[in-house]
């Protein structure tokens, strides 16, 4: 028989993780399977929707008491029921698809159903997070064959929504990451919206990167937007930069970001299907991937970047994508800011079409930009980037990106820079020969990014650039002192800047 208890809410964010409390001195805690990190079912008493959470045990009857289960802030909304009704809590069966991850790891190649099993389980959160992690460092280790890829895809799409605009050209773009900066959609967003092109950018947060889209995006406007609010912002203004958690947009692929990130896995095979299902599931048709290439970036070497695009191309041919890749220059952070909001800063000069706004950014949006908008059949090839320079120089981009806020709503007590700053220095005079661009992102987030979207680094030196002996090479901004002194120490042990004599380049990121 099921043990009743009563409902109580434990105000803790377990992310993506639904958790229940159950007291040690409970009388259910003394039966077998009821232990701490087994999984557990909990309902209404006599009915009612079914949750399935990781238990943990307290003695704090502050927390719960004997005659009470606690569920984390996620497992309690998911429930739906007010704290006190009762409920009963039940042993969980593990989920079927669990044998299939256990071949995983043995190395086997996994069929289509055994996907859509487990993205169906990880979407109805029947995995705790010690499974799931299981499953993507076998996915990472053992590695996913092409068709394996697609069956991925697949199933994260069919675990969750899917938004259809009733349009035959709906393009987007995505940068798979590994270069710090590089917040090129805030720019080319608007850019396309304001030639009329349907752009709705759905991004994910950070996984490895001191900040995602969303994360930038919500300085300056919200970004937890309803399958109707998108909607409705996409037709009076042709464009938005929205997170897709909250339209449940491939929500397994949302699960199993959450604990990539902690773990810092981004696989091949896992990264083609977490982008490809996002875009699929978003309504795109037409899509273009950016993927930077430099000696410390996430793909380093081009025949890893030609084998990515071919991956790219295939599952994006087969799932009825216009699917265009383009290597780019990873060999440095693009842009000066690092962290949401200095990340905003940049892009918001470069659409304001300052003077100060940093170069490199403003023509990588541009290239990128005029390729999307040569997607529109009244726009002859190679024409593009010139059209879109005149949208961005003109102002008509600074006004569609106002409207995009103003419609997503503005966010209006924005978050500032970090108070805590400290300005590392030259050991050296020389030129700069190299930028490690893991270790900037490295201090970036040590210093809180993107968690705080305050803390970052801004950088005062490029490649090439002459530099004298104690000459500042960049500033780190933190919030809080923990993350300030954990920043600096890194910083101090390695500042990720190689400086060299003129006219000559380090061979990779590592200043070998």
């Amino acid at each position: 028989m099921p043990e009743t208890l009563l409902l109580r809410r434990v105000a803790i964010d377990t992310y993506h993780e639904n958790v229940a409390y159950l007291h040690r001195d409970c009388r259910a805690y003394r039966s077998e399977g009821f232990q701490a990190l087994n999984k557990v079912e909990i309902h209404p008493e006599g009915g009612g929707p079914l949750v399935l959470a990781v238990l943990n045990v307290v003695d704090d009857p502050a927390i719960t008491t004997p005659d009470e289960l606690g569920l984390s802030e996620q497992a309690f909304a998911q429930l739906g029921v007010a704290a006190g009704t009762p409920v009963q809590i039940a042993q969980a069966r593990p989920p079927g698809s669990l044998e299939a991850v256990h071949r995983k790891i043995q190395g086997k190649r996994l069929g289509r159903e055994e996907y859509q099993a487990i993205a169906a389980d990880i979407a109805c959160n029947r995995y705790s997070k010690i499974e799931m992690s299981a499953f993507i460092v076998a996915c990472a280790q053992a590695g996913l064959e092409r068709d394996e890829v697609l069956s991925l895809t697949e199933a994260m799409i069919a675990s969750g929504e899917r938004l259809d605009w009733g349009e035959p050209l709906v393009v987007d773009k995505h940068c798979i990451g590994g270069v710090p900066g590089n917040r090129t959609s805030l720019i080319v967003t608007p850019i396309v919206a304001a030639h009329g092109l349907l752009f709705p950018k759905t991004s994910s947060r950070a996984i490895t990167s001191p900040a995602g889209t969303a994360d930038t995006m919500e300085c300056l406007a919200r970004v937890a937007l309803e399958p109707r609010e998108l909607r409705e912002i996409a037709r009076r203004e042709r464009g938005f930069l929205a997170w897709g958690g909250t339209a449940r947009l491939a929500p397994a692929d949302d699960v199993l970001i959450a604990v990539e990130r902690p773990l810092s896995l981004d696989s091949p095979g896992q990264m083609v299907a977490s982008i490809l299902a996002k875009k699929v599931a978003a309504g795109s048709t037409h899509l273009i991937v950016d993927i930077p290439v430099g000696p410390s970036a996430k793909i380093r070497e081009g025949r890893d970047a030609l084998y990515l695009r071919k991956l790219f191309e295939l599952v994006g041919d087969c799932l009825g994508l216009h699917l265009e890749v383009m290597l780019t220059d990873g060999s440095q952070p693009v842009g000066r800011g690092v962290g949401p909001v200095l990340e905003a800063r940049d892009a918001m000069q470069v659409l304001q079409d300052d003077p100060q706004a940093p170069a490199d950014l403003r023509e990588k949006s541009l290239v990128l930009a005029g390729r999307l908008l040569e997607l529109d059949p009244g726009v002859r090839g190679g024409q593009g980037r010139t059209l879109a320079e005149e949208i961005l120089t003109s102002g008509r981009a600074l006004a569609k990106m106002e409207a995009i806020i103003e419609a997503q709503g503005r966010n209006r007590e924005p978050p500032t820079l970090g108070a805590l700053r400290h300005e590392v220095p030259a050991a050296s005079d020389g030129v700069i020969t190299a930028i490690d661009n893991r270790q900037i992102a490295r201090i970036a987030r040590l210093a809180g990014a993107p968690l705080d979207p305050g803390a970052g680094v801004d950088l005062y030196r490029r490649l090439g650039d002459p530099v004298r002996a104690g000459e500042a090479l960049y500033a780190i901004h933190a919030q809080f002192p923990a993350d300030f002194h954990f920043a600096r120490a890194q910083a101090g042990r390695d500042p990720g800047y190689r400086i060299g004599e003129p006219n000559h380049r380090a061979r990779n990121g590592a200043g070998e």
